[in-house]
């Protein structure tokens, strides 16, 4: 049985692999085709309907793009289509949010000390939100906040604060930056698979059929696309997170990944700038920097329970079971023996400040609800504690071994 952990480790480390391909794929495609797009130069002698044209060099060869501002006057006998990016990197990121966040919630989704949550009530709450988010975007995008898209992307901007401060308020602070990453690449793939395809769509049958395509169909797609370039920047920082306790093990998380959403959109505008003008505003760096010491500021207020409020908790029945389990005694001693000085509220490893991974191992509670955590980094594999701090003793790690199967 203990074995299905170590299958189901290496299932969610081929699915990340498979989500990180997947998600440069689709940055890298997004990213040259806003580049593109802001770099086209005028030509009189273009063909009719053509915008403008980009001459590039790469590789060896010359590249010579022209773009139609609504549709050629006839459809080409090769089309390539850009959508299989986004959806592979949402769907492996779905997948992966499933296995950790909802198989693993006990662990890494559920805070107890914020919200009386069941596992199903906290996966119900964490796939509903992305659903409902989507909704609430797109009826944003078609009513007339659309015909000011300045304004649409300040209360856009509103609503993912109002979703950093509410995911902040029930998951632990790791689990509510991820959702809030993962709440914004829903909205951005939906955008690919509700509006940018379909309409798309629309325009090539037109042509197929000799009609004039309707102008305001590329005007839409326009409008979605421009979003998903400003976001972009920022869910990767929220996907990222988790391996950064002073990211997400604050209380004041949620302001932390707020923030970032206008790093975004600084970043963005200098290099959006630069390819539509040859030079970008360079008080945009100033700004982000800005941003990012504000940022380093408010990540020093540790959002944690003390070692006493640890101690005098009751215990989860995740926790409960491995705190029961034949062997836990030596267990614990174990671990705090040689994982506390570096996995502890106030570390006392040299230079080191904050637990890795923001992960404690003091308690009973602390070590019962990292129980798999501690099976797979120094049961059945060394890679903790690390070599040059303490060699751990072969029956060290047997005991933690026969101590986590034995509360399976």
């Amino acid at each position: 049985m203990y074995d299905l952990a170590i299958i189901w480790d290496w299932i969610a480390f081929s699915v990340r692999w498979l989500h990180i391909i997947t998600a440069m794929a689709w940055i890298g495609a997004s990213f040259y085709f806003v580049a593109l797009d802001l770099m086209l130069k005028p030509n009189p002698n273009l063909p009719d309907g053509a915008h403008g044209e980009e001459w590039e060099v790469h590789g060896g060869g010359f590249y010579h793009t022209v773009k139609y501002l609504v549709a050629p006057a006839e459809m080409p006998e090769h089309l390539t289509w850009h959508k299989w990016q986004s959806y592979s990197t949402w769907l492996s990121g779905a997948v992966l949010l499933m296995i950790i966040y909802w198989v693993g919630g006990e662990l890494f989704l559920i805070d107890p000390t914020k919200a009386d949550l069941s596992l199903w009530q906290a996966i119900l709450i964490s796939g509903g939100s992305l659903t409902i988010g989507w909704i609430a975007y797109d009826f944003l995008c078609k009513s007339k906040l659309g015909e000011t898209p300045t304004l649409l992307m300040l209360l856009l901007f509103a609503i993912l604060v109002a979703m950093s401060w509410g995911y902040n308020q029930i998951f632990t602070g790791r689990a509510a930056l991820l959702h809030l990453g993962a709440f914004t690449a829903t909205i951005m793939t939906a955008n690919v698979f509700f509006q940018i395809m379909p309409n798309q769509r629309i325009v090539v049958n037109d042509l197929k059929e000799g009609r004039t395509p309707d102008a305001k169909y590329g005007k839409i797609a326009k409008l979605r696309s421009t979003h998903n370039n400003y976001l972009t920047l920022p869910v990767v920082f929220l996907m990222l997170s988790n391996h950064y306790p002073l990211a997400f093990a604050t209380e004041y998380a949620w302001i932390i990944a707020s923030l970032i959403f206008l790093t975004g959109v600084t970043i963005r505008h200098y290099f959006n700038t630069m390819h539509r003008t040859g030079k970008g505003p360079h008080w945009t760096w100033a700004v982000t920097v800005i941003i990012m010491l504000v940022i380093a500021w408010l990540s020093i207020v540790p959002s944690m329970d003390s070692y006493e409020e640890s101690q005098a908790r009751a215990l989860t029945p995740y926790e409960q079971k491995f705190a029961s389990a034949e062997g836990f005694a030596e267990a614990y001693d174990t671990v705090v023996g040689n994982c506390s000085m570096c996995h502890a509220r106030e570390p006392v490893w040299e230079g080191l400040h904050w637990a890795p991974k923001g992960i404690f191992l003091e308690t009973e509670a602390d070590v019962a609800r990292n129980a798999q955590q501690v099976f797979l980094q120094a049961g059945v594999s060394h890679a903790m504690p690390p070599p040059n701090a303490i060699q751990m003793d072969e029956a060290d790690r047997r005991t933690l071994v026969a101590w986590y199967r034995d509360g399976l």
